[in-house]
């Protein structure tokens, strides 16, 4: 079996064949200069991002780190309301790793960034020693354009608002705690990871209001929730009926002790728009099949500040806040 040795970091020959017969291929790479520069003109408001991923496995149902690093940054900059422009990738890589596994984590990559429209333009590998990286680490960095007059913050929300999900919650943590695990569903647990640009255009073109979006991965929706409920200084309110959980993923969550609400998710978005808009932004989102499954789960209230409150299905009330830990750690 062809491995990666330290040799292929140590800046010689090995690395350099690496280089050439990995990575520019996948990446359809230019030039192998100390920087890229990007030709293309843009008008509107730069915005980056920078994200590491050290999931645990590296492959998982539906998915795999590769996908995941794309997927991941992009939804950062669609929810920021930007254009994705373009990604860097650096890759830790720990001797011993299969090359095979490193084609197809390549391969993978390179699917999903042709897919969002998006070219990786530069990169960066680092070779570690034998049980020093578990397998590989990726840091992605991803530019994307703003349109002028666009502002999409948690400080804009105001009460009446209504709080829009994208889909159904916990698939991609569940899937990579299962696989992790061991355990097996019929049907299987697929991770969501999927970009979600197209989306975030969609709701952004039926509502000119749109107050903020964010993509609820580590923590999950519960987490994302109490984030802008902080950061406004209001209270949000959901209806847990509204909110949709998968049976397979609620039963693994009941198997394993855990919230669905605090399940990482890696292609679903979470929406702030004015009650009149609501209906419209919904009904968009319903004809991609990124938004199929929207649903209004709550609306944004004045008291308690800073609050985020659970209707429950037993008519009760609960109080959702951020869990002192992490659920699930390795999910991305």
């Amino acid at each position: 079996m062809d491995l990666i040795q330290l040799g292929h970091g140590s800046g010689g020959r090995m690395m350099h064949q690496l280089i050439s017969d990995y990575f520019v291929p996948a990446f359809q790479l230019d030039s192998l200069n100390d920087a890229a520069v990007i030709g293309q003109k843009v008008r509107g408001r730069i915005a980056v991002t920078t994200d590491s991923y050290v999931i645990s496995p590296l492959f998982f149902p539906g998915g795999d780190i590769g996908m995941l690093s794309i997927c991941g940054t992009v939804n950062d900059l669609a929810v920021s309301g930007a254009s994705p422009l373009c990604l860097t990738a650096g890759f830790i890589i720990e001797e011993g790793f299969p090359l095979a596994d490193l084609r197809r984590i390549l391969d993978s990559m390179s699917a999903q960034a042709r897919d969002a429209g998006v070219k990786v333009v530069a990169g960066d590998t680092k070779v570690v020693d034998r049980g020093k990286g578990d397998g590989v680490f990726i840091n992605t960095t991803g530019f994307g354009v703003v349109a002028d007059g666009l502002d999409l913050s948690p400080q804009k929300i105001r009460p009446g608002d209504k709080v829009i999900v994208s889909g159904s919650i916990g698939n991609h943590g569940m899937a990579v705690m299962a696989e992790r695990s061991g355990i097996r569903f019929e049907p299987p647990i697929l991770s969501d990871a999927r970009p979600l640009h197209g989306l975030a255009e969609t709701i952004l073109a039926a509502s000119g209001e749109v107050r903020a979006m964010r993509d609820p991965t580590r923590g999950g929706l519960a987490t994302t929730l109490k984030e802008f409920a902080d950061a406004s200084g209001y209270s949000i309110v959901i209806d847990e009926e509204t909110v949709i959980v998968r049976p397979g993923v609620r039963g693994a969550c009941e198997l394993l002790g855990l919230d669905p609400l605090y399940v990482a998710n890696e292609g679903v978005l979470v929406a702030f728009v004015p009650a009149g808009d609501a209906g419209r932004v919904v009904d968009a989102m319903r004809s991609t099949a990124a938004g199929a499954e929207a649903v209004v789960i709550g609306e944004v209230k004045e008291e308690p500040r800073r609050t985020v409150l659970l209707k429950t299905g037993l008519g009760g009330i609960r109080i959702v806040d951020m869990l002192s830990g992490g659920q699930l750690p390795r999910i991305c």
